[in-house]
């Protein structure tokens, strides 16, 4: 869509009083996504025919010298070794080719094995990384806003039919004990769980327990909007629907009243920053 993806603080909780926000500027990784048209909250379909049901103060101040919070994270224990078998990958994709009628040899597409090893190896990269390479690096800034970007834009791969899904991505988080982090760690943190084989409800899960786990906040929201190519592409070949999952936790889970407030505020500054 091109739309740069837009941060907000939001005064004092308890919680989200109506004072006017602050805006920032934050990255969109990666650009260009098309426009997205509303949806609403998903109970557990992603289009391709499969269910799975999900899971589970006002003024600036400077930063001071960063801490380190939490361990590092594991890497997935799928994620061995630490680089892509791109030969296998390449003799994979040539049998494709074979299957479905193809000659491998020709001009076309005789170096598409070759290119479709190195385009997985980046698209699916988030399975070489952890979240703890973003949100390990914390800084020490006195503060009990809320803190939102939004407009993160991201592609990911379906793992029902690895055919592409890509769209927004919204966070928003209450710190804790003046633990902030840098608005572009936010970004690559979606980026590191949307490449690879993903569900949009696990996607979601996952960034919003990553906050959880290196930032400690009271509570974080979680929004995330996307069209899945495997609902667009084939089966029942919608061509305007899009996907809407939310998740919260903290004070956000724990308290509706709050949870349902910021959920609120968060699908507002969405509809700005991406209408």
């Amino acid at each position: 869509m091109g739309t740069a993806a837009a941060a907000q603080r939001t005064m004092n909780d308890p919680l989200l009083d109506d004072r006017s926000a602050r805006h920032h500027t934050a990255p969109v990784l990666p650009s260009g996504t098309p426009a997205l048209r509303r949806g609403s909250w998903s109970s557990g379909e992603c289009g391709c025919g499969a269910d799975h049901a999900p899971q589970g103060g006002a003024g600036a101040s400077a930063q001071v010298a960063p801490a380190q919070v939490a361990p590092a994270e594991p890497a997935p224990a799928h994620a061995s070794p630490a680089t892509f078998d791109l030969p296998r990958i390449e003799r994979a994709v040539r049998e494709i080719l074979l299957a479905i009628g193809e000659d491998p040899a020709r001009d076309g597409i005789r170096d598409t094995p070759r290119r479709v090893a190195k385009a997985y190896a980046e698209i699916f990269g988030g399975l070489r990384q952890t979240a703890h390479e973003h949100l390990g690096r914390v800084f020490e800034q006195k503060s009990d806003e809320l803190i939102t970007v939004t407009g993160i834009g991201f592609h990911s791969m379906c793992e029902h039919h690895l055919l592409p899904f890509f769209g927004k991505a919204h966070v928003a988080y209450l710190p804790k004990g003046g633990r902030v982090v840098g608005l572009s760690k936010l970004a690559r943190t979606v980026e590191v769980f949307a490449k690879r084989p993903q569900l949009q409800e696990r996607l979601t899960e996952q960034v919003a327990d990553a906050l959880m786990e290196h930032l400690d906040p009271a509570g974080c929201v979680v929004m995330v909007e996307a069209e899945h190519l495997c609902m667009k592409m084939r089966g029942v070949k919608t061509s305007d629907s899009v996907m809407t999952t939310f998740v919260r936790r903290g004070v956000f889970r724990s308290d509706e009243a709050r949870g349902e407030r910021a959920m609120a505020l968060v699908r507002e500054l969405a509809l700005k920053c991406c209408a």
